[in-house]
C-alpha cells in the first residue's frame, strides 16, 4: 500500500511539474504529448500499453530489458531506434558491439510494431514505440505510467558498430568520464544520478565487474572501494575465471523491484560496477545518491530524467522514416 501511494504521489508530481519538456529535432520540429491523437492513430499508446503490459505478464524481466535497450540507444545516434536495425551484409549494425550483445526484449518490439502495423499502417515509429513501451513495462506492477513520454520522433536508418564505443557509458567508467558523456548527451547530473537508478532492476554478466573483484590494479587485488563482505559473495557467486554465462542481480534481492534499494546499496559501497561507485567520488552526486533514497524523490528525479533522455537528438518532422519492420530500413 505505502508502495502505491507513493506513486500515486510521483503522478501528481509529473502532471504539476508539467514535465513536458519539448524535443528540439533536428528538423527544428519537437516532440509533445499525444501526438498520436492528431495523426490517424489515436489508439497508439493504448495499444502499445496492451501489448506490453500482456507480455509483461509473462515476463517480469521485461521492463529491465526494455528499459536498457531504450538507454543503449538514445546515447547513441540518439532517440531514433537505430539499435533496433539488424546487421546487413558486412556492415555492422549497433546491436553486434559488446555491450549490446546481452540486450533483450527486442520480440516484444517486434510483436507491438506488427500488431499496430495491422491498425495504424505507417504511422507509428520504432523509436516511439521502444520509448513507450520501456515506460509501460516498468510500470506494468503498478498500473500506472509512471513518467510521461513525449511522442513524435522518427525512425533512423543508419545504424554503426563504430558509434557505440564512444558514445554509450560503460559500467567501468569513471566519474568523470560519466559526467562527460552526460553532458555531451545535454543530461545533468541529477540526470546522472537519477538514470544511473534503472540498476535497482535488472541482471548483468560478472564480466562487466569482476575485475573488481580479482584484478583491480593488476595485482589481483580487490577493488577497496567495494564493501569486503559483499566482494566475498560476488566472488562465490562468479569465481574466478568468470564464466561469460553467468549473472548477478544488479540490487541483490530486489532486482525485480523497481524501488529506490539502489541508492541505499551504493551508500554501503555495495554498488556493482565501477560506475556505481562513481556517484560517490563526487561531492555534488554522492548528495544525490543520498537524496534519492527517498521513493518520492526518486520517482520524481526519474520521470524528468526519462523526459529528457527520450530528447536526445530525436528526429521529427520530415527527418528519418517511419520504419515499416522496426530491424530493418524500409526499401
Amino acid at each position: 500500500m505505502k508502495m502505491r501511494a507513493e506513486f500515486t504521489f510521483l503522478i501528481l508530481v509529473v502532471s504539476l511539474a508539467v514535465v513536458a519538456r519539448a524535443g528540439k529535432g533536428f528538423d527544428g520540429g519537437g516532440l509533445r504529448q499525444n501526438y498520436y491523437w492528431t495523426t490517424h492513430c489515436p489508439q497508439a499508446e493504448q495499444l502499445v500499453r496492451q501489448i506490453t503490459w500482456s507480455r509483461a505478464r509473462n515476463d517480469p524481466k521485461l521492463g529491465a530489458k526494455l528499459l536498457r535497450v531504450h538507454y543503449h540507444g538514445c546515447f547513441v545516434r540518439g532517440c531514433d531506434a537505430s539499435i533496433l536495425l539488424d546487421t546487413i551484409g558486412t556492415n555492422q549494425s549497433e546491436k553486434d558491439a559488446r555491450p549490446n550483445l546481452t540486450l533483450g526484449g527486442f520480440e516484444a518490439i517486434d510483436d507491438i510494431k506488427s500488431q499496430i502495423e495491422k491498425v495504424c499502417p505507417g504511422i507509428v515509429s520504432c523509436a516511439d514505440i521502444l520509448a513507450l513501451s520501456a515506460r509501460d513495462a516498468v510500470s506494468f506492477p503498478f498500473k500506472r505510467p509512471m513518467w510521461d513520454v513525449l511522442t513524435g520522433r522518427r525512425d533512423g536508418r543508419v545504424s554503426l558498430i563504430s558509434d557505440v564505443s564512444e558514445n554509450l557509458p560503460s559500467p567501468f567508467s569513471d566519474f568523470s568520464t560519466l559526467q562527460t558523456l552526460f553532458e555531451m548527451k545535454g543530461l545533468n547530473i541529477n540526470d546522472l544520478v537519477a538514470l544511473s537508478g534503472s540498476h535497482t532492476i535488472g541482471v548483468t554478466h560478472c564480466g562487466a565487474f569482476s575485475k573488481r573483484l580479482f584484478n583491480f590494479t593488476g595485482k589481483g587485488d580487490t577493488d577497496p572501494s567495494l564493501d569486503p563482505t559483499y566482494a566475498e559473495t560476488l566472488k562465490c557467486q562468479c569465481p574466478n575465471p568468470v564464466n561469460p554465462a553467468t549473472t548477478v542481480e544488479m540490487d541483490p534481492q530486489s532486482s525485480l523491484s523497481f524501488d529506490t534499494r539502489y541508492f541505499a546499496t551504493v551508500n554501503q559501497n555495495k554498488g556493482l560496477f565501477q560506475s556505481d561507485a562513481a556517484l560517490l567520488m563526487n561531492p555534488t552526486s554522492a548528495r544525490i545518491v543520498k537524496q534519492l533514497e527517498v521513493p518520492r524523490a526518486f520517482f520524481n528525479q526519474f520521470g524528468k530524467s526519462m523526459v529528457n533522455m527520450g530528447d536526445i537528438e530525436v528526429l521529427v518532422g520530415n527527418a528519418g522514416e517511419i520504419r515499416k519492420n522496426c530491424r530493418v530500413v524500409n526499401p
